[in-house]
Formats: C-alpha cells, sequence, structure tokens
C-alpha cells in the first residue's frame, strides 16, 4: 500500500498545477468557458481525472486558479510607478487588454468577487489611492468605483468584440451605427446627433482611460 501511494505521489506531482492552468486557459480562449470541463482536459493533458482533482477540487476552483494566473500576470507586468495616477492608469489599461484577449476573465471576476483575483486588483488599485491621500472613510468607495468601471467597461468592450466576426472592419461598422444616428430626429434626440461623428472615430482604449481620469478627477477632490 505504501508504495502503490508513493508511486501516486509521483505521478500527481509530474502533473503541476501550472500545466493544469495552462490547459485550461487554451481551451477557454479557444472554446469558451462551456468548452472547459474535466474530461476535455484530460484528453488535453493525456492523464486521469484522478491527477487533476489533486490539485483543483471543481471547476470552480479550476476557474478561479485560471482568472488569478491571467490577473497576476498582468500586474506582474505593470512597471511600479510613484505617480499614483499612472499606477491605476496602468493597471486600468492592464485589465482591460487582459479581459479583451480572455473575455471569461471578466465574467469569472463578477461571479466570484472574493477570489484572490478580485483581491488583487482591488489592492493594486487601492494602493495608489491611499498614497493619493484619499481620506479613509472614502476609500472604499472610491476603489468600487474604479474597479467596478474597470471591469465594467473592460468586459462590454471584450462582448461586443465576440458579437462580430473575427475579421470584420470595425470602422465600417461604427460608421454605419454613426450614420443611423445622424438619422435620427435631432429634436428628439439631439445629444445622440451631437456625438454621433465622435463615435465614427473613437478609440476604445483612448475613450476607456478618459473615462479613468474623470473618476480620478472626481476622487481629487476628496482630499
Amino acid at each position: 500500500m505504501a508504495t502503490r501511494s508513493r508511486r501516486g505521489d509521483r505521478r500527481a506531482d509530474a502533473l503541476s498545477k501550472e500545466r493544469i492552468v495552462e490547459a485550461a486557459i487554451a481551451i477557454l480562449d479557444s472554446a469558451g468557458e462551456g468548452a472547459l470541463t474535466f474530461r476535455a482536459l484530460t484528453a488535453r493533458l493525456s492523464t486521469g481525472a484522478g491527477a487533476i482533482y489533486w490539485h483543483v477540487a471543481n471547476k470552480s476552483d479550476l476557474l478561479a486558479a485560471t482568472t488569478d494566473d491571467i490577473v497576476a500576470g498582468v500586474l506582474a507586468d505593470v512597471v511600479e510607478n510613484t505617480d499614483p495616477d499612472e499606477a491605476i492608469r496602468a493597471v486600468a489599461l492592464g485589465i482591460f487588454d487582459a479581459i479583451d484577449a480572455h473575455p471569461w476573465v471578466g465574467a469569472q471576476l463578477f461571479r466570484e468577487p472574493w477570489r484572490f483575483a478580485m483581491l488583487r486588483i482591488f489592492e493594486s488599485v487601492g494602493g495608489p489611492l491611499r498614497a493619493l491621500g484619499v481620506p479613509e472613510a472614502a476609500l472604499f468607495d472610491a476603489a468600487s468605483a474604479l474597479v467596478n468601471y474597470i471591469l465594467g467597461v473592460a468586459g462590454q468592450n471584450a462582448a461586443n468584440a465576440r458579437q462580430h466576426a473575427p475579421n470584420a472592419d470595425r470602422s465600417a461598422f461604427l460608421a454605419i451605427v454613426a450614420e443611423r444616428w445622424t438619422e435620427l430626429d435631432p429634436d428628439e434626440y439631439p445629444f445622440v446627433h451631437q456625438v454621433a461623428p465622435q463615435l465614427r472615430e473613437h478609440d476604445d482604449r483612448e475613450q476607456f482611460l478618459a473615462g479613468i481620469d474623470l473618476i480620478l478627477a472626481g476622487i481629487g477632490t476628496l482630499g
């Protein structure tokens, strides 16, 4: 019995959690969350289900591990900046790009916000807010406003991208929508009429950062 146990340990160690997470991310990126099953993982890794269960208890834990891996990688790549505003912008843009590349990350962050990935994001935003001198009573609200904006806009951007074919011409699509806006009654939709040209020409990442700046400007009045 002891010999079989040691052999089992060696088999489990040969299949690391890192390899499982890497394989899971590949499945999620290529086919979406519905395709991520333990059967699909065992086929991809050429192993048995028991070896995978040695490292992750269930699909929820696996999704948490993959999301944490993506978020941790983003935050590790963010260059430390002594300017708190720039640090928040860098984190925000890193998360925006990560969710654009891995749309399932945004859904998982909202589904289980108590997991480590969300805590990492809150910490990376909250630290610079403290450095900005935001009053303690307003810290949680300020961080929540930023994090909810980051995840909400990033998630919507990723969802919009998935609605179109991979090779679709974004500029042509926006031009069509802008043209429809200009055809509306300007008395009934004066604002929409006014901003239609900006819709046609806007850059998603630049507009996203503009929103971050607006929130930071408001937070700046709290000190």
